[in-house]
């Protein structure tokens, strides 16, 4: 497993997408546990431990550039008695700010553990594009094409 800090290079990141801070941005700790990976160069993926919970009491929703998972447990009426409880059986709701361009593609929930598909589709007028560089002759000719063309 490899953990990477980041920190260093967003210094010098001045307007760019800083995708990971992004997502975790979190002051509390977080309940359920969770993992981000970067499963390629604009594919990510959320991890969720939600022991206890089915798909029905899980509920994903997106809206603008924000991800939000909410979990409500049913409530027990078996009339069962715990000698120790580890398990959590509470409510939760985690809260996930994405970058720019980033959208959810997929959820699946298996074996408590669910997993929600991110993809960053960066629009081509976004896209650097390379540029050529000329000599000053060729700038001069260049802006005489431009003009002659406006003409």
């Amino acid at each position: 497993m490899r953990t990477f800090d980041l920190t260093p290079l967003y210094r010098s990141a001045i307007g760019f997408d800083r995708l990971a801070s992004l997502l975790e941005q979190r002051g509390e700790p977080s309940y359920p546990p969770y993992n981000i990976e970067l499963v390629s160069e604009d594919n990510y993926r959320i991890v969720m431990a939600l022991a206890g919970f089915t798909r029905d009491e899980v509920e994903i929703v997106t809206e603008r550039d924000s991800l939000h998972v909410t979990g409500r447990k049913q409530k027990d009426d078996t009339g069962r008695t715990f000698l120790h409880r580890g398990i959590a059986a509470r409510d939760f709701e985690q809260r996930f700010q994405l970058a720019n361009h980033v959208k959810v593609t997929a959820a699946s929930f298996d074996n408590g553990m669910l997993t929600i598909e991110l993809v960053r589709e960066v629009p081509e007028a976004f896209k650097p594009r390379k540029i050529a560089i000329g000599d000053a002759a060729g700038a001069a000719s260049n802006v005489q094409t431009l003009e002659q063309r406006a003409a």
